[in-house]
């Protein structure tokens, strides 16, 4: 009978233990919810400012200006 009495005692511990991590856990996920809120209100992300690009519509410039990187490439690597 002594040892059905430590088998039970055993899962009581167990089950306590369990219970004990599942609201620890709990816990802290809602105190990390918190300081997300806490910091994004406080400290919010500044947005990064958009440089307008300068788009070639042009294709012949596009390709003129290709050629001509490549021909000054290859005068200087020789």
């Amino acid at each position: 009978m002594e040892e059905i009495n430590l088998v039970s005692e055993a899962l009581k511990f167990m089950v306590l233990g369990m219970i004990v991590v599942f609201i620890f856990l709990a816990v802290l996920v809602q105190l990390m919810k918190l300081q997300a809120k806490l910091i994004g209100k406080y400290f919010p992300e500044k947005k990064p400012m958009v440089k307008p690009t300068v788009q070639a519509t042009d294709e012949k410039a596009q390709t003129a200006a290709i050629i001509a990187a490549i021909t000054e490439f290859n005068k200087n690597k020789s």
